[in-house]
């Protein structure tokens, strides 16, 4: 449901985008950025702004909830990375500055376009200040024609409230205050000081220090953050609001305040309520599986805006209404996207696909059941086209950056199947708490992140990236069986949607067996190839295959499943093929492997989550021992050395 709005969005007058509806985190910035807006400096420019370091952003404004028009001041304190004559700062070129001064003095600067170049004359590691004094009013998409938003103001279609508030996801803090928009440079730090009239409140990131009253109708709230924070994710937030806070009581840490600005309307606060005060269940969640709530010594919260969803703020979501899986998602983004933060916006990922799969892990874990409908709708999205990476590769396109079928549900989706390559939960959330700890207040590529997977998991996973992140498109699977004296045969056939960019999926797949004298049985199977043969040994209580995919881990659709009275595995088709036998089969002890030809053979055996127990080579036969393994079904895989040839038993313990 939360997608279904952005289609009849993209036909409205840009302000009508403001509407209180169920959308989602994708839905508002996609459209707020429905113009292909990218960044406004070039790649030599670009590389100009790394030659500092930002450390510290100051911004006092004078600001009010009935227009966009700003007026004060801000500081950028940064060090010279080499020896500086000038620091280039982006910035909206409609506004009027009146000075700018460096470490006190003020200076003459040049200014083209959004490009400030300002005189620093630092030495290599010396600090520096920039204050900017100016005023004016940000831009919208009629103005810029990179396409506007990084300060709107709407009024409420639900509410009534009118409201000023900043968006600057990818590319648009410098619509509002000069910036340093380089995501691999946080600052360690950010105040924002914001006067409003007083029959207003204003939002930000930290805590609120004080709130000053000035005496002439306006009164001035003085927030700090104290964390590393990138540039998109300073925010200011302006309107009547009433003040309602609750109290969450995470794991690894003491209690956290979630601090939240509502509309003044009498009928809002009571209309969400509930739902708000279910964010506190949703942060000891997190913090059980994520690790400790990252800001924790500051709070979490949100402010309304007439937006069709949500945007991650650090500590204080920007948000147009709460539900469940809105309000999580935009939660778990204080762990993925603000705490460890992408390192580019082709990398995405890491912040969308894991914020969103937060929302299947939140039904799963609160609503359980709903879970297994959110991941089907997202599989019907992805496949509604047939291509599309989850790497973004116009990282400059913020129609690529926030897609929801490949950013959002793919990224999501991918995620899910990853936990099942991992085969063990507890293994997955350590890997999730050590991207934690190893990208604390930083960022991260996804082939890092999947890193951290490896790590922790002992597993491969050059193949999942390649397939599922790099590459693009599904397969679809189909099944032939039939059963010879007491042994299932089994072929699982694979085409993928975008065959000339992934023509396989090597992923596991689970499939679903009937039987007449135990309950059902979901069997694990290696896939190595487009055709994939197996034969389950001592198998005369299997009588049908119902699904494939069962628990619905892969994005894939099925060709069928098909009971073939003639297919043999290959065995009588091709005489000269080596043949495997494995006896005996079950067996609580040695287990012998024999092949039909002579020849150099390797083996794996694995157990049904495809975690390899054993490896060994041989020549014609050798011996397993399973008295030492749990009782269950196991994978046996001997691959000939000499043709590459692969056979595939399972063998019940």
């Amino acid at each position: 449901m939360k997608n279904n709005i952005l289609l009849s969005l993209l036909f409205l007058p840009l302000f009508n985008f403001a509407q209180d509806s169920h959308g989602s985190c994708s839905s508002v910035k996609r459209f707020k950025n429905s113009m292909a807006k990218s960044n406004t400096f070039t790649v030599a420019q670009i590389a100009q702004t790394e030659r500092y370091d930002v450390h510290y952003y100051f911004l006092n404004l004078n600001m009010t909830n009935t227009t966009t028009t700003l007026s004060g001041s801000a500081e950028i304190h940064a060090k010279a990375r080499v020896n500086l004559d000038t620091a280039l700062v982006e910035f909206f070129n409609t506004f009027v500055i009146s000075s700018i001064e460096v470490d006190g003095t003020p200076v003459t600067y040049a200014r083209q376009n959004s490009a400030l170049k300002i005189p620093v004359n630092k030495l290599q590691g010396e600090n520096f200040v920039i204050h900017v004094n100016y005023s004016g009013t940000p831009p919208t998409a009629a103005t810029n024609p990179l396409g506007g938003g990084g300060m709107t103001n709407a009024s409420s279609p639900s509410w009534g409230n009118q409201v000023t508030w900043s968006l600057s996801e990818s590319f648009a803090a410098y619509e509002w205050f000069p910036a340093k928009q380089s995501l691999k440079d946080k600052a360690d730090s950010c105040a924002v000081w914001i006067t409003v009239p007083t029959n207003c409140k204003a939002g930000s990131n930290g805590v609120l220090q004080q709130v000053v009253d000035l005496g002439n109708g306006t009164h001035r709230f003085e927030w700090k953050h104290k964390h590393p924070i990138d540039y998109y994710l300073i925010s200011v937030a302006v309107a009547k609001y009433v003040e309602y806070n609750v109290t969450a009581n995470p794991a690894g840490s003491g209690p956290v305040l979630i601090q939240n600005f509502i509309y003044d309307n009498p009928a809002t606060l009571p209309n969400f309520q509930n739902d708000i005060d279910e964010t506190v269940d949703f942060l000891e969640l997190y913090a059980d599986l994520f690790g400790p709530y990252p800001f924790a010594d500051e709070k979490y919260g949100h402010c309304m805006a007439p937006i069709s969803g949500g945007m991650e703020h650090q500590t204080m979501t920007t948000q147009g209404f709460f539900n469940p899986t809105l309000t999580c998602h935009e939660l778990a983004h204080q762990w993925f996207g603000d705490h460890a933060t992408c390192s580019s916006w082709a990398d995405i990922w890491v912040n969308e696909g894991f914020a969103s799969y937060a929302e299947y892990i939140m039904l799963e874990n609160l609503y359980p059941g709903d879970q297994l409908q959110d991941m089907l709708d997202r599989h019907d999205n992805i496949m509604q086209q047939q291509g599309g990476s989850v790497w973004v590769l116009d990282s400059l396109n913020d129609g690529s950056i926030f897609s929801s079928r490949l950013v959002y549900d793919k990224g999501a989706a991918i995620v899910h199947t990853l936990r099942f390559l991992i085969g063990d939960d507890q293994v997955f959330y350590d890997a999730l708490k050590q991207y934690q700890i190893q990208f604390a207040d930083s960022v991260a590529s996804g082939v890092e992140l999947i890193a951290v997977v490896e790590n922790e998991s002992g597993k491969d996973f050059s193949n999942f990236t390649e397939e599922w992140y790099f590459g693009e498109g599904y397969p679809t699977y189909s099944v032939r069986w039939n059963t010879v004296g007491n042994d299932l045969l089994l072929e699982i056939n694979q085409t993928t949607s975008k065959p000339t960019v992934t023509p396989l999926f090597t992923n596991d797949l689970e499939l679903l067996f009937d039987r007449s004298t135990s309950a059902d049985t979901t069997i694990r199977f290696q896939i190595t190839g487009t055709q994939n043969q197996f034969i389950i040994s001592n198998a005369a209580d299997y009588i049908n295959i119902t699904k494939i995919d069962p628990n619905n881990w892969i994005c894939n659709k099925s060709n069928g499943i098909v009971k073939d009275i003639n297919f043999t595995a290959g065995i009588e088709d091709n005489p000269n093929k080596a043949r495997i036998s494995v006896f005996p089969n079950p067996s609580n002890g040695p287990v012998t492997i024999e092949m039909g030809t002579a020849g150099d053979y390797s083996l794996l055996l694995m157990d049904s989550k495809g975690s390899v127990i054993t490896s060994n080579e041989f020549k014609n036969s050798t011996t397993l021992d399973l008295k030492t393994q749990a009782q269950g079904t196991y994978i046996l895989q001997v691959v000939s050395k000499a043709t590459g040839e692969k056979f595939n038993k399972l063998i019940k313990r």
